[in-house]
C-alpha cells in the first residue's frame, strides 16, 4: 500500500517532467543565472503587464529571449557608455583591452559637495539585465532619497564582450549554446575575482561620466556606494573591505560570502520552508525512487515512467528530477516578476500541470538528513558537469576542485565592516552561504545604522534589489526595507 502510494506520487512528478519536454536544457542554457525573470522586469519598468501580442499575462517562467523586446523601452533613458578596461590588471600577459559597458541614472542629481555615487555590480549576466533596477529599483531609490546618481556596471566576460567573442561561431550552434563557453575556452585564465574586482576599482578611480561636469573621482567628499545582490552582493562585500578608499559604504544582498564544495544546505531551506505536506511526499518520494534505481530490473521501467528509458546514468535522471525545485528561488514579492512555478508544482502533486526550466547544481545531504534530491547526487557527479561542459582550452582547464579558499579568505561568514550592510531572505537557499547562515559558521550579530544586518521576513533572493515605480504599493516589508536602506545610507552620507 505505502509503494503504491508513492508511485501515484511518483506519477504526477512524471507529468511534471514530460512537460519540460526535450527544450528543457536548452531552456536551462539560456536562464540568466541571477534566477529573476528579466523580461517581466523590463515589462513591469516599461509599464507593459500583458504580451504584446495576446493582450494577456505571460507566464512568469516566459524565456528571457524576450527580454530584448522590452529592454529598448528602459535604456532609452540610460544610454550604454563604455569604459576601456585592460584584459590583464596584474601579469601583463596581454596588453588587450575590453569596452567595458555601463548605464547611468542621473535624472535626481543634485551637484554638490557629497553627491555619491550607486554603483549595481552587474554580475554574473548582461549588464542590460540590470536596467529596471536602475530604473525603478534600488538604485533609483537610493540616486532619489540622496540626490545622487546610479551606475549599473557590467561584469567582464558578459554582455557585448561575450557576443563579440563569440561573433565567429556558427549561428546554428550558437543559438543554443552560451556564447560565454566559447570566450572562456580561449582565455577564461583572466576571469576570476581578482581581475574583475579591479575592473570595478578602475572604473571607480577614472571614469568620466557623460553630461556630468563635476569630478567625482572618489574622495572624502564623494563616496562611491556598491549594491547588488548573491554573487554581486559578495563582489560589493568584497569591493568595501579590498578598496576602502574607494568604496565608502556596500550593501551585500544575499552575499554568498560562504564558498563550499558540498552545497546540500541550499535544497534543505527548500525543504523546511515548502509546504509541509508538499515537502514530506517530495522526501517520501526521492526515498523510493533511489531504492528502485537500486533494483536492476526496474530501474528502466521507473525511468520510462519519465521518457527516459533511454537515459543509461542513474545520476543524470536524478539530476533531472531537481528542475522544479530550484524554482523556489525565482519566487518574488512582485507577482508580476514572480514565478509560481513551485507553488505549481506541489499543486501538480494533486493534479495541476505545470512547466519546468532551469535548475541550480546542488548536492544532497548527510545521511540522517531528510532529502528531496536523490542520495545520487554527489561532489563527483556535479564536478563532473563542469568538466563535460569546459573542456580544457588552449591556456586554461578546470581545475581538479574548485578553489573556494580563494573565496572564504577575504572574510568568509566573518566579513564586516563598518558601513557594510547585509540584507538576506529568511527563506533564500542561499542563505547559508552568507553572514546570516543558520548551519553553523556565522555568529549573531546585531542590526545597527553603521553596520545593519538584515532578514527580511519570508524573503527569498534579494528582494530588496527591484522596486515599483509607486513605491507605496510595494508590500509593507519591502516598503519598510527600502526605507531601512534610505536611512542608513543617509546616516552614512552624514557622516562625510
Amino acid at each position: 500500500m505505502v509503494w503504491a502510494f508513492h508511485i501515484i506520487w511518483i506519477s504526477l512528478i512524471v507529468v511534471l517532467v514530460g512537460t519540460g519536454g526535450s527544450n528543457a536544457l536548452h531552456e536551462h542554457v539560456l536562464h540568466h543565472a541571477q534566477r529573476v525573470n528579466f523580461q517581466y522586469l523590463h515589462r513591469r519598468a516599461a509599464g507593459i503587464t500583458s504580451h504584446p501580442d495576446q493582450g494577456a499575462e505571460v507566464p512568469a517562467h516566459a524565456s528571457t529571449l524576450q527580454a530584448p523586446l522590452v529592454v529598448a523601452v528602459v535604456a532609452s533613458e540610460f544610454s550604454v557608455q563604455t569604459f576601456t578596461q585592460p584584459l590583464d590588471h596584474f601579469d601583463n600577459t596581454t596588453d588587450a583591452t575590453f569596452q567595458q559597458r555601463f548605464w547611468v541614472n542621473i535624472r535626481h542629481y543634485k551637484p554638490r559637495p557629497g553627491s555619491p555615487v550607486i554603483v549595481i555590480d552587474g554580475g554574473e549576466t548582461n549588464g542590460e539585465d540590470r536596467l529596471p533596477f536602475l530604473d525603478t529599483g534600488v538604485g533609483d531609490i537610493l540616486a532619489r532619497a540622496t540626490g545622487g546618481i546610479a551606475v549599473v556596471l557590467e561584469h567582464r566576460y558578459y554582455g557585448a564582450l561575450v557576443l563579440a567573442a563569440s561573433s565567429h561561431v556558427d549561428p546554428s550552434v550558437r543559438s543554443y549554446i552560451d556564447p560565454a563557453y566559447f570566450l572562456i575556452m580561449r582565455c577564461c585564465r583572466w576571469l576570476n575575482n581578482e581581475q574583475a574586482l579591479e575592473d570595478s576599482a578602475n572604473f571607480m578611480r577614472n571614469v568620466k561620466f557623460e553630461n556630468i561636469n563635476e569630478n567625482l573621482i572618489p574622495e572624502r567628499h564623494h563616496g562611491y556606494t556598491m549594491v547588488f545582490g548573491s554573487y554581486a552582493g559578495a563582489r560589493a562585500a568584497h569591493m568595501r573591505v579590498l578598496y576602502p578608499d574607494l568604496v565608502f559604504g556596500a550593501i551585500a544582498s544575499s552575499a554568498a560570502t560562504h564558498a563550499v564544495l558540498m552545497n546540500w544546505e541550499y535544497m534543505d531551506v527548500i525543504r523546511l520552508a515548502a509546504d509541509p505536506i508538499c515537502s514530506s511526499n517530495l522526501v517520501n518520494s526521492i526515498s523510493i525512487i533511489d531504492s528502485l534505481l537500486k533494483i536492476g530490473p526496474l530501474r528502466g521501467r521507473l525511468k520510462s515512467l519519465f521518457g527516459l528509458s533511454e537515459l543509461e546514468s542513474d545520476k543524470d535522471f536524478a539530476s533531472v528530477l531537481e528542475y522544479p525545485l530550484t524554482t523556489w528561488e525565482d519566487q518574488n514579492w512582485d507577482p508580476v516578476v514572480s514565478s509560481t512555478t513551485f507553488d505549481q508544482f506541489c499543486a501538480t502533486l494533486n493534479g495541476d500541470t505545470p512547466t519546468l526550466k532551469d535548475t541550480e547544481r546542488t548536492t544532497a545531504p548527510p545521511v540522517g538528513t531528510p532529502t528531496i534530491i536523490s542520495r545520487l547526487l554527489d561532489i563527483d557527479y556535479e564536478h563532473k558537469i563542469c568538466i563535460q561542459a569546459f573542456p580544457p582550452g588552449e591556456y586554461y582547464k578546470v581545475p581538479p576542485l574548485p578553489n573556494v579558499t580563494a573565496v572564504n579568505v577575504l572574510g568568509d561568514y566573518h566579513i564586516v565592516a563598518d558601513r557594510l550592510a547585509f540584507i538576506d531572505g529568511e527563506v533564500d537557499p542561499w542563505r547559508p552561504y552568507t553572514p546570516h547562515s543558520a548551519y553553523g559558521g556565522a555568529e549573531e550579530r546585531e542590526d545597527t545604522v553603521v553596520r545593519p544586518f538584515k532578514i527580511i521576513p519570508g524573503g527569498v533572493h534579494h528582494w530588496d534589489e527591484n522596486g515599483l515605480r509607486e513605491g507605496e504599493k510595494e508590500p509593507k516589508k519591502i516598503r519598510q526595507i527600502h526605507g531601512e536602506i534610505v536611512e542608513f545610507v543617509k546616516a552614512w552620507l552624514e557622516d562625510l
